[in-house]
């Protein structure tokens, strides 16, 4: 049974929400685990995440509320792809340390 770093579950559960249209099935192949080890990764982060969770501040209506919520998305969108690319930097040297063995 293999040990995962508790940095890496947390990356490969980011990497899973942040591609809307993949699967715990193709996240997990890609990743090298068990489709059902990423599920249950998955779960008790939504269990961590429910309370812990906040309400968003409401939302003012002024008139620049649209460039507003454009650059809000972009920041997302942003955020997302450098956590993208952080996972996959870290797999990689993951998998690189166990492929000296």
């Amino acid at each position: 049974m293999k040990h995962y770093p508790a940095e890496f579950k947390a990356d490969a559960v980011a990497l899973y929400r942040s591609r809307p249209g993949a699967t715990v099935k193709s996240i997990a192949a890609g990743l090298g685990v068990n489709t059902e080890t990423l599920r249950n990764w998955i779960r008790a982060a939504d269990g961590s995440r429910a309370s812990a969770r906040s309400e968003p501040p409401a939302v003012e209506h002024a008139a620049g509320e649209n460039v507003q919520a454009e650059l809000a998305a972009a920041r997302k969108r942003i955020r997302e792809l450098e956590e993208e690319r952080d996972i996959l930097s870290k797999a990689a040297r993951y998998f690189a340390g166990e492929a000296r063995w």
